[in-house]
């Protein structure tokens, strides 16, 4: 399962101004440049010195290796439990996962508009952003438990004391988790990201192996649980030691705290409709067709939701770069939007003839039940792009009622068509509601593009 991660924007500190390798200052393009032209100015490489595409493409492997190494997990978790012990487990780390996304006040969105700009005063706020999101989560953990009798009585299994608190040490773990990916970005370390993805990934399957041996129920929760105490501590001990006090080597502060507040407000307002959207529709399959549906689900979303995420780690590449150079936005809006459809159009090709294969790789039974369902989230990653770029473009030109609304619409699609076609067509529908959803959005951004991509400042919300 992959984390839901975000990016967002800040003004140009002192040392915005360098060589065009470093992403410094150009002029700014007038934005009317026509999308095939975007699209066949050509693929760049990985290995460009450009930070906006380095970064990004960064990011990018992050997610191919955590989607890799915990396919690798929900693989074996498919082979040593039941299949309802996946569901039911999915469906409880799904819950923690939107808990932990609500609890943490989208302050890892936070974290990558400010820290570029926060100077000195960079470790006092990732560490303040940190106590607060972990409080916020643990006592949305509590609540959530007091109400699983009601609102999910298939996951009664977290109500035993020691379940109960790896399901709360899980949420406040993974709120901070988020975080410290936002502020490895914003200080232009997505390296570490990929290696945390390691540590965390590489811990939990070997926990997941102790629960099997030990027929521990809950055993998958576990897993997540331990290995987020370990990566937690590794990271952070490189992010605070060294990436935090080589950044404010570099930078000064530069922003208003009043400014940064009411940005932080209105951008966690739209972040809950974008957590609510994939974090409870897993929820819906569980309560309108079971654990064994829920199952087949789960592992298809978990496979195709790292294509969406390819937009979003290239997204936050450039809002991060907008800090440096605010000018550029257009082009590296251009830019990003470009590598993200070049990049996932071979995966998506690749996903859709080998769904059953990969699906194989799990049991006969998932390739047969959620083949088509994996091939929808994978065609659906496509107009996702043009949707996650526009929310991040949005972003960085701090117009962030038109993000708040984009975020709003999906939602609402999402979760209305899922549960209106779960009962004709089964866990399809979910993936139906994917494609329909991000078509809808994608089509009229595609065909108004110069409403939000322009170089025109917004003013905050």
């Amino acid at each position: 399962m992959s984390a839901f991660r975000a990016t967002r924007t800040a003004p140009v500190p002192r040392h915005a101004r360098t060589s065009q390798a470093d992403g410094g200052d150009e002029p700014a393009s007038d934005g009317r440049r026509s999308f095939g032209a975007v699209l066949r100015s050509g693929a760049g490489t990985l290995l460009s010195r450009d930070p906006l595409l380095r970064n990004g493409h960064l990011l990018a492997v992050s997610s191919l290796v955590s989607a890799g190494l915990g396919s690798v997990f929900w693989i074996l978790a498919a082979h040593w439990y039941d299949d309802e012990v996946v569901g039911v487990n999915y469906s409880a780390l799904s819950m923690a996962l939107l808990l932990a996304g609500v609890g943490q006040l989208n302050l890892a969105d936070f974290l990558v508009r400010f820290v570029p700009s926060a100077g000195h005063h960079t470790r006092r706020l990732i560490l303040t952003c940190y106590a607060l999101s972990a409080a916020v989560s643990t006592l949305a953990a509590l609540g959530f438990l007091l109400l699983v009798p009601v609102v999910a009585p298939d996951l009664d299994f977290l109500l035993t004391p020691v379940t109960a608190g790896c399901f709360v040490a899980a949420t406040a773990g993974y709120a901070v988790f988020v975080m410290q990916d936002g502020a490895l970005t914003a200080v232009r370390r997505p390296g570490w990201v990929v290696a945390e993805n390691m540590v965390f990934a590489c811990v939990k399957i070997g926990l997941l192996g102790v629960g099997a041996v030990l027929a521990l129920r809950s055993g998958i929760l576990l897993s997540w649980a331990g290995a987020l105490a370990v990566s937690l501590v590794v990271t952070n001990y490189v992010l605070l030691r060294r990436a935090v006090p080589r950044h404010v080597r570099t930078s000064e502060a530069s922003e208003r705290p009043e400014r940064a507040l009411r940005y932080a407000a209105a951008d966690y307002f739209g972040s809950l409709f974008r957590m609510a959207a994939y974090a409870l529709v897993p929820l819906i399959v569980l309560n309108n067709l079971g654990a064994e549906q829920s199952a087949y689900f789960s592992l298809a979303f978990s496979v195709g939701y790292v294509l969406f995420l390819v937009a979003r780690n290239l997204g936050s590449s450039l809002v991060v770069e907008a800090v440096r150079s605010p000018g550029r936005l257009v082009e590296h809006a251009q830019t990003v939007l470009r590598h993200a459809v070049l990049l996932l159009g071979s995966a998506v090709v690749l996903v859709v003839a080998l769904a059953p294969q990969i699906l194989f790789l799990f049991g006969a039974e998932y390739a047969e039940h959620a083949t088509t369902l994996l091939r929808l989230f994978a065609l659906a990653a496509l107009p996702n792009v043009v949707v996650g770029i526009a929310i991040d473009a949005a972003r960085a030109r701090r117009r962030l009622r038109w993000a708040v609304g984009l975020q709003i619409a999906e939602c609402a699609l999402v979760l209305g068509l899922t549960k209106l076609l779960l009962p004709v067509v089964g866990i399809t529908g979910a993936g139906i509601a994917w494609v329909v959803t991000t078509s809808l959005l994608a089509a009229p951004l595609l065909i108004w593009r110069s409403r939000w991509l322009t170089a025109e400042p917004g003013r905050s919300s």
